[in-house]
C-alpha cells in the first residue's frame, strides 16, 4: 500500500541518492525525460537535485516536498514552491518505473492540494513543456486549466516551449 506524506530531512536525502541514480543511468525514462528531452546540462542536474540543495529549498520555507511510499522505498514525490499567500506553484511531480501507471501521482496532487487548501492557497499553477502530452493529460485530467503559452529563456541557455495551467482551490 502507498502512503504519501510531507518529507522528512531524511526522506529528501533518501530522494536525492535515488533521482540521481536514475540520473546516472542515460537510457532510464527519468533521465530521458527529464534531462536529455530539455538538453539539461548533468552537471546543473546533478546541483540542482544534490541534498544540500533540497534541504536548503525545505529550509527556506518556500519549498515543500512530499513522498509516496510504499513500505520505506520511495516510489514517487511532489514538490511545491511558495510564490505568495495565494499561489503555489507545483514544481515537479515524478513517479518512478515501475510505479507509474498505478495512481501514485494522483494520490500525490490530491495530497498536496489538501495541504495547500488548509493554508489558504487560493490557486496551484504548473508549467509542462508544450509537447509534454502524458504531463499535460495528467494536469487536464485532475482539474488543471490551461492558462497560457510562454517561451523561457532556461539558466542553462535554451530556451524552452512551454505551456502554464492553473487550478483554482477555492469556488
Amino acid at each position: 500500500m502507498v502512503i504519501v506524506r510531507k518529507a522528512t530531512e531524511k526522506d529528501i536525502s533518501n530522494l536525492s541518492k535515488k533521482f540521481l541514480q536514475y540520473i546516472e543511468d542515460k537510457e532510464s525514462k527519468i533521465y530521458q525525460e527529464n534531462v536529455a528531452k530539455f538538453d539539461i546540462p548533468e552537471e546543473y542536474v546533478r546541483k540542482a537535485l544534490a541534498e544540500d540543495t533540497l534541504t536548503k529549498a525545505v529550509a527556506s520555507g518556500e519549498a515543500v516536498f512530499y513522498v509516496a511510499l510504499e513500505g520505506d522505498e520511495i516510489v514517487g514525490f511532489a514538490q511545491t514552491i511558495r510564490k505568495n499567500a495565494h499561489i503555489a506553484e507545483l514544481d515537479r511531480i515524478v513517479v518512478f518505473p515501475p510505479y507509474e501507471k498505478k495512481g501514485i501521482g494522483t494520490k500525490l496532487l490530491q495530497h498536496v492540494v489538501t495541504d495547500e487548501q488548509k493554508i489558504g492557497t487560493k490557486i496551484m499553477t504548473v508549467n509542462a513543456g508544450k509537447d509534454e502530452t502524458q504531463a499535460r493529460k495528467f494536469y487536464e485530467k485532475n482539474g488543471f486549466k490551461l492558462t497560457r503559452e510562454m517561451t523561457i529563456d532556461t539558466p542553462w541557455g535554451k530556451k524552452i516551449e512551454l505551456v502554464v495551467y492553473e487550478l483554482r482551490l477555492t469556488s
